[in-house]
């Protein structure tokens, strides 16, 4: 289909006929035209589409990949369909012409907007649009009009994470065997009397593979549904990256000349008061946050060379391929509703919250939901340090309020398969995951170990944490959204506030892990936008100095300061994110002083490395321990 795309302000709906819309503009598709980011109504996009068939006996369908609110779509002076679930892409079959006038009405949601809706990304976020693209195609005269592969695995017991690698878990699961429950609805333009043919293969490795047929029956212009259940006798399960292999299996459907594929993985996720369980196992997840924009697999690129284990898809949906990406990396996926702030409808949130799980449930890396995102912000006004300041903390988290029930009816809606976050906020929001800002918004990095001890719930599942920066000395900070300009040093240009962005996603991702914080996820990975913000990278994915911080930080197996790298005696903490035992020694160096411990570590726990000596003269500190074949470093600056 063409690429040439106008847009244009809707003035006046039009009812039973097309919107009318004054003045056309030349837009990219997908995109948020930044011409209408100040428009009050609905953005009407219009192209041209041909005729997909090669033969008359085709039929023609239309796929719209993705709105923000509920959309509408007209073909040559008709109306073909709409959609108000805009994560979930509209499929709509239309009889076309050689030529084709396509009108695509996007309107702003009324509710869940998420994080669109907020000033943490640019106004053009809000912009009505399409998100992923249109597309065309031509499916035979019967065809398969949907097509669901849905993972389940047999019973799994909790096992010792020092018992053995991923192998030996997948060993033990054989037993409990697994099954894919495939769900097909027929079109059948014709009449049909047949049979679709399933088919199982196993995607990167070595397994069973399985084929069978389920017969079809329907009368001419009918749609019927056929389900089956496929049975895997020794199933190879799907594990996040560090702890094993992504395992996957496509499923396969024909029919006649019609054929689709779904491709699934085997696993399951469970949450206790330490964190996530996966096929059964503990695993540390630790990552970022992700913001809307951007290319998504190169966003999941830079999560995995952060030694990232967790993206967090905050108040928004993102695309099937971030998705696809994270189920080849082996990355987990928390995945937000896009519900931030207070109002929380909750018919359309449990609306939305089913369409999320029939949509994205079939994706091993999906392995948590979060429901509302930042419900009340006692922290809008910031604090600053000193003991006034912990007072004052501990003050605003005692008089916030929130209504939890809203959420909590939403989150038993969600499938109970996965673990479900309500709410994810600040303290005194009665978090389920806590936002944290110690350097940031209150206190100084370093009180994050009073925080904790303060608020010892704070630190089992963190969604958020950081500080902001520039991207150049030329980026004005009140245009930046996400990064108030008061939080900065004064006079502090991109260097100076990305060394100190560095520092503080340093010293609270390093405590939380020496606190062994079962999920963690650094706000954020990207900035939205140029100039600056909350992300490790720039908008364009260049890395500030905060990338190579959080990516030594997060190393599987570290050692650590136990608090600021100043002059005097500092402990040293060595933490193992593996399922195997870790004998290894830990040097240090500062200045002219070095020295080196043998440090015995048990999986998934941290243990003392000893005592680092820094001297006044120092610049900066380096601790280093041996990996197997490699060294690992971590780097502070005094």
């Amino acid at each position: 289909m063409t690429d040439e795309w106008t847009a244009g302000v809707v003035t006046d709906a039009g009812g039973d006929d097309p919107p009318t819309v004054e003045g056309w503009r030349p837009v990219s598709v997908p995109g948020r035209p930044a011409a209408f980011a100040d428009a009050d109504g609905p953005i009407t996009y219009r192209t041209t589409v041909p005729d997909p068939r090669d033969e008359a006996s085709e039929r023609a369908l239309l796929e719209i990949g993705g709105t923000d609110g509920p959309a509408e779509a007209w073909l040559n002076g008709s109306r073909l369909g709409a959609s108000d679930v805009g994560f979930v892409p509209a499929r709509l079959e239309f009889d076309p012409r050689l030529e084709n006038e396509l009108l695509v009405v996007c309107e702003r949601p009324d509710s869940f907007a998420g994080i669109r809706g907020t000033d943490a990304v640019p106004d053009r976020f809000d912009t009505p649009g399409i998100r992923w693209g249109v597309a065309v195609e031509s499916r035979p005269r019967t065809f398969l009009r949907a097509f669901e592969a849905r993972p389940r695995l047999g019973p799994v017991s909790a096992g010792d994470a020092s018992e053995g690698a991923a192998s030996a878990a997948n060993a033990a699961l054989d037993g409990a065997g697994a099954a894919i429950d495939v769900t097909l609805e027929v079109d059948a333009g014709a009449a049909v009397d047949d049979a679709v043919t399933l088919s199982l293969r196993p995607e990167g490795f070595r397994g069973g593979a399985a084929m069978e047929r389920v017969p079809v029956r329907a009368e001419a212009g009918e749609r019927t549904t056929v389900s089956r259940t496929l049975t895997i006798r020794e199933p190879s399960l799907w594990w996040p990256r560090e702890y094993g292999p992504q395992d996957r299996y496509t499923v396969r459907a024909k029919l006649e000349g019609d054929t689709r594929e779904r491709t699934v993985g085997l696993r399951r996720v469970e949450r206790d008061g330490d964190g996530l369980l996966v096929n059964g196992r503990r695993v540390r997840a630790r990552g970022f946050t992700r913001l809307p924009g951007g290319d998504p697999r190169a966003d999941v690129d830079r999560a995995v060379d952060a030694n990232a284990t967790l993206l967090r898809a905050r108040g928004h949906v993102p695309s099937p391929s971030f998705y696809e990406a994270c189920d080849e990396a082996g990355l987990l996926v928390w995945q937000d509703l896009p519900a931030c702030g207070a109002d929380l409808p909750v018919e359309r949130g449990i609306e939305l919250a089913t369409a999320l799980a029939e949509a994205y449930g079939g994706h091993p890396s999906l392995a948590m939901y979060g429901v509302q995102d930042r419900p009340a912000d006692p922290y809008a006004e910031p604090l600053g340090e000193g003991l006034l300041a912990k007072l004052a903390v501990r003050y605003r988290a005692w008089r916030a309020s929130v209504d939890r029930e809203p959420a909590d009816e939403i989150a038993e809606n969600l499938p109970d398969e996965l673990p479900v976050v309500s709410v994810a906020g600040p303290p005194g929001t009665d978090p389920d995951a806590a936002h944290l800002f110690p350097g940031w918004r209150y206190l100084e990095a370093a009180d994050i170990d009073w925080l904790l001890e303060t608020y010892p719930s704070l630190g089992e599942v963190v969604g958020r944490f950081g500080a902001g920066s520039l991207a150049t000395d030329e980026a004005d900070p009140a245009t930046i959204p996400g990064l108030e300009p008061s939080l900065l040093a004064d006079g502090a240009d991109a260097e100076d506030s990305q060394r100190e962005q560095a520092q503080i996603l340093k010293t609270v991702a390093e405590t939380l892990r020496r606190r062994e914080c079962g999920v963690l996820a650094a706000s954020t990975l990207r900035d939205p936008a140029p100039g600056g913000g909350m992300g490790a990278h720039t908008a364009d994915g260049e890395p500030k100095r905060a990338a190579e911080a959080i990516a030594q930080s997060y190393e599987p197996i570290q050692a650590v300061l136990d608090g600021p790298p100043t002059p005097g005696a500092v402990g040293i903490t060595l933490c193992n994110d593996s399922h195997e035992a870790v004998e290894t020694t830990v040097g240090w160096r500062a200045g002219e002083e070095t020295a080196a411990t043998t440090v015995d570590v048990d999986p998934l726990e941290t243990a003392s490395a000893g005592t680092a000596r820094i001297p006044p003269d120092a610049e900066r500190v380096d601790l280093e321990v041996a990996v197997g074949d490699r060294t690992v470093r971590n780097r502070y600056y005094l």
